[in-house]
């Protein structure tokens, strides 16, 4: 008999419809979507059914769609989706129908940075100090714990926006007026972590880490939004067996455990102070973005998405993995504003690196400026050797300029 998925995609986005298509060609299964839009092309077909829904970020919208699909086919076997943002209401939509997968108190638990933050560190983790911020009186408490700089960001942020580093008290008040900060609607206020920034990947089941992962962000996150004209870069290298990374697995391990994820993947970002101390900054329950995910199963020759899959609907992981290759993504962007109006150096980044592009996205004509650090394309390169693989990180970003008007 097979078994009914319903995969919750507000938005047929290539990154999502690479996971659909992963549960899709499972065995025993029928893929049913709850959506928004729905996928065109090649993934016209990909759901057997699907329902159209208003806005599928509600939990109401979610629950609505999965029961017209019950009604239709039977009752889910599982509720997927891979957006952060809509990670609570699949769980509430789960509890709704008895269906097997991360509960609510898990998936409320990785989405609120504050409540993540008091779990962490409740378990002797390190992570920033942090407060949720409702009034004036709070900042100021605030800047007596933490000092500055600081960052200030919504408690359910993801990808580094709406967050804002502030230097001093009249930046802080400003950025809470500007984010409407109040008692109904806290802010996060955390210490700002400074070093090298991190990310750490896991694919688990039955709640024990079956794979792990590590990646290098050239420069932070924070820095890259900050900075308009930096091309940021994410870089996985070929050899993460070395001590150096043991702090980084203990941590992983630990906020994993802590948090009470059963099945799945998260993405931990984390930083390195100056005097090699280490601190968690936050951890997502799902696929990591930013070309993440793709590049993990590159740099072990593996399926990334079948991965997911198999763990989310099968609790099953099939391995071992071996790491093959350094992988990395050199993200295409410049300075100014506006639409793209051309891009340069294709032509010389393309000979510096042939044979090592694994996939790549030159910046559309013509589309309006992205204001994610992520950019308007990126470049996605492979090599067994780390060095190589930085320097023609460093040969992308030397040559390709985007272009605005």
């Amino acid at each position: 008999m097979s078994r009914n998925i319903v995969f919750v995609a507000p938005f047929p986005a290539e990154v999502t419809m690479r996971f659909a298509r992963a549960v899709a060609k499972l065995d025993d299964v029928r893929l049913f979507g709850v959506v928004h839009t729905p996928p065109k092309g090649k993934d016209a077909r990909l759901y057997q059914d699907k329902v159209h829904v208003e806005n599928p970020t509600l939990a109401g919208d979610i629950i609505a769609g999965v029961g017209e699909l019950a009604r239709r086919h039977g009752k889910p076997f599982r509720i997927l989706g891979i957006l952060e943002a809509i990670q609570v209401q699949l769980a509430m939509a789960r509890e709704h129908f008895g269906v097997p997968g991360t509960p609510v108190k898990t998936a409320e638990l990785f989405r609120d940075k504050a409540r993540m933050k008091a779990a962490l560190r409740k378990a002797g983790l390190p992570v920033a100090k942090s407060k949720l911020i409702h009034s004036k009186a709070d900042a100021l408490a605030f800047i007596d714990e933490a000092g500055f700089p600081m960052v200030v960001k919504p408690p359910a942020g993801m990808g580094a926006k709406s967050t804002f580093r502030v230097k001093n008290k009249g930046e802080l008040m400003s950025v809470l007026e500007g984010l409407q900060a109040g008692p109904k609607n806290p802010v996060l206020a955390e210490e700002f972590l400074q070093g090298r920034e991190f990310s750490f990947e896991t694919l688990t089941t039955d709640g024990h880490v079956r794979m792990h992962s590590i990646s290098h962000y050239l420069p932070t996150c924070l820095e890259a939004v900050e900075n308009p004209w930096i091309q940021w870069c994410c870089m996985l290298p070929r050899d993460i067996s070395s001590s150096d990374y043991d702090g980084a697995r203990k941590l992983g391990f630990r906020a994993i455990d802590a948090l009470g994820l059963r099945d799945g993947m998260t993405h931990m970002e984390w930083f390195q102070r100056k005097d090699g101390s280490l601190a968690i900054g936050e951890i997502a329950q799902r696929p990591p973005g930013a070309n993440i995910s793709l590049m993990t199963g590159v740099a072990h020759d593996r399926d990334i998405y079948r991965a997911w899959a198999r763990a989310v609907v099968d609790g099953a992981f099939d391995g071992p993995w071996t790491r093959q290759y350094a992988v990395g993504s050199a993200f295409l962007r410049g300075m100014g504003r506006g639409h793209v109006a051309g891009v340069t150096g294709v032509d010389e980044a393309q000979r510096a690196v042939k044979g090592h592009v694994v996939e790549a996205k030159l910046p559309t004509v013509g589309a309006m400026k992205s204001d994610s650090y992520e950019g308007d394309g990126y470049v996605v390169v492979k090599d067994k050797s780390t060095d190589v693989v930085k320097a023609m990180l460093s040969a992308v970003i030397d040559r390709v300029r985007v272009h605005y008007a």
